[in-house]
């Protein structure tokens, strides 16, 4: 049997994993495969543990990134646990590898001054203007990933109840609270932009956010959106837009909210993932207390 293929199949239909991230796993295994078949090491099914190092010096020697190499051993040590799953094989060769991680980098996000400097520039009455607004405000009230606003569709928002359904990683759902200035945009943007684009350009189709001509916005587009706001403010600071996701964090945890809140707004399935908002906010500490304290 074909196992990357089916480990494929896998990742897409049992595991929920995007295509984005499938591909990448399939490129690691591509990899590995075909650095198994340069070096001698014969089938993927009868690797030795010094087939695994020999692989394993040869990242480095290639001078890869801690984290490439950790995201490559980790995508392999899946593939083996899948062929585990099937009884293909009785040992996993990369469950012994355990490299130590680097230290993480703090996520960048803005200060409250700034983003209000962002949304004080957003005064535009042209359809994408009401667009970007809207865009704007639900990125910073409910802290969602850029592929969770593409896929948004009308019966996932409930203004009435102030509230939206994000369809996360994995195929995990999440209700998120929409503050009252985002349910304010939406309703505009639905009457003054997206409606109308629809009508003209005679689009049929229930996703929330659309383009100038009415089609589903892509990833690629709402970047460029961010970075065109960002160029019509008086911001010096780059954006993207998980940066918003940060900020929604960052400021809900400087403002007195409890990890298990944050946690389940950004539908981290580990808490971990969620606690390096805590390094974030001691920074903020830290500079505020070397600011302003006279004996610090």
């Amino acid at each position: 049997m074909d196992w990357p293929v089916l480990f494929k199949e896998y990742l897409l239909t049992q595991r929920g994993y995007s295509l984005r991230t499938v591909t990448a796993y399939q490129e690691d295994l591509k990899d590995y495969l075909n650095f198994l078949a340069a070096n001698g090491g014969g089938s993927y099914l009868n690797v030795e543990p010094i087939d695994v190092r020999s692989y394993l010096g040869a990242l480095y020697d290639h001078h890869y990134a801690r984290n490439t190499v950790s995201r490559k051993i980790s995508s392999l040590r899946s593939f083996y646990q899948f062929l585990l799953k099937n009884e293909v094989l009785t040992e996993n060769p990369f469950s012994y590898i355990h490299l130590r991680k680097g230290s993480k980098r703090l996520p960048q996000f803005f200060y409250e001054e700034e983003l209000q400097i962002l949304f004080d520039s957003l005064t535009g009455t042209q359809p994408l203007d009401y667009r970007n607004q809207a865009l704007l405000e639900v990125f910073y009230a409910t802290g969602l990933r850029v592929s969770e606003a593409c896929q948004m569709q009308l019966l996932d928002i409930d203004l009435q109840m102030g509230v939206v359904l994000l369809h996360g990683k994995g195929n995990k759902e999440r209700y998120v609270p929409l503050g009252s200035f985002a349910q304010d945009a939406l309703q505009v943007y639905f009457q003054k932009a997206r409606t109308p684009l629809m009508e003209k350009y005679h689009q049929e189709h229930a996703f929330v956010f659309v383009n100038r001509l009415g089609e589903p916005i892509t990833p690629r587009g709402i970047r460029y959106v961010f970075t065109q706001m960002v160029k019509k403010s008086s911001l010096t600071s780059s954006i993207h837009p998980h940066m918003l996701r940060h900020t929604f964090a960052t400021h809900l945890l400087n403002n007195g909210a409890d990890m298990r809140t944050v946690q389940e707004l950004l539908g981290h399935v580990n808490l971990s993932s969620t606690q390096i908002y805590t390094h974030v906010t001691t920074d903020r500490l830290q500079q505020n207390y070397d600011q302003f304290f006279p004996r610090s």
